[in-house]
């Protein structure tokens, strides 16, 4: 496959098409709030921001939020932990013609949940959800296992060593604004599985 085209994900409508093992897509099709039930099997929950200021989209966010071709936009970057170990990679983008009123909360979320404001606004209507598989050449890729660089117990390497994590995204809509939250799950994921399991 040409480095260009590793780039840009394929994003496909149902969760069959990227071929993701059981656990994994038991978590990509997660019905309402990631957050809630990343709460739910773990005893401690963060979100840890790493990043939040205007930035030019990625190329297969641009049609997804309403853009003929990347422009700048609001982008948002954090890591989800559970126990204090990453276990999800999310990354928000709003464009720029997007107003205090369309999402008031946005500029002032700080490391709160994006996922818990979203989901208990009843003016949010949320969208389909889409699936893919990001590769290494892929951007938002590349920024996870950047922000892994200091993980404990090697999980950037992990991570790398893989030729793809899986993916998810949904675009929200609110008033006249256009959110959109692209979630990749990290190798770490599947163990809230195990452990959640043997709590029970």
């Amino acid at each position: 496959m040409r480095g260009g085209s590793l780039r840009q994900a394929r994003w496909q409508p149902h969760v069959n098409a990227v071929r993701a093992p059981a656990l994994m897509r038991d978590w990509l099709t997660t019905p309402g709030s990631l957050t809630a039930r990343l709460i739910a099997h773990s005893r401690a929950f963060r979100v840890q921001r790493l990043r939040q200021a205007g930035a030019l989209c990625l190329p297969d966010e641009a049609q997804a939020i309403g853009l003929p071709r990347p422009r700048h936009v609001w982008e948002r970057e954090v890591l989800l932990r559970c126990d204090g170990r990453a276990v999800v990679y999310a990354h928000t983008v709003v464009p720029i013609s997007s107003t205090a009123t369309d999402w008031p909360l946005f500029s002032a979320l700080g490391e709160r949940s994006l996922g818990t404001t979203l989901f208990y606004d009843p003016l949010v209507k949320r969208g389909e959800l889409e699936f893919a598989r990001i590769r290494a050449g892929h951007p938002l890729m590349q920024r996870a296992l950047a922000a892994l660089g200091h993980e404990p117990a090697g999980l950037a390497g992990l991570a790398a060593r893989r030729s793809h994590l899986y993916a998810r995204r949904c675009v929200y809509r609110r008033h006249q604004g256009l959110l959109l939250v692209t979630e990749v799950f990290l190798p770490t994921v599947l163990d809230l599985v195990a452990t959640a399991t043997h709590r029970t």
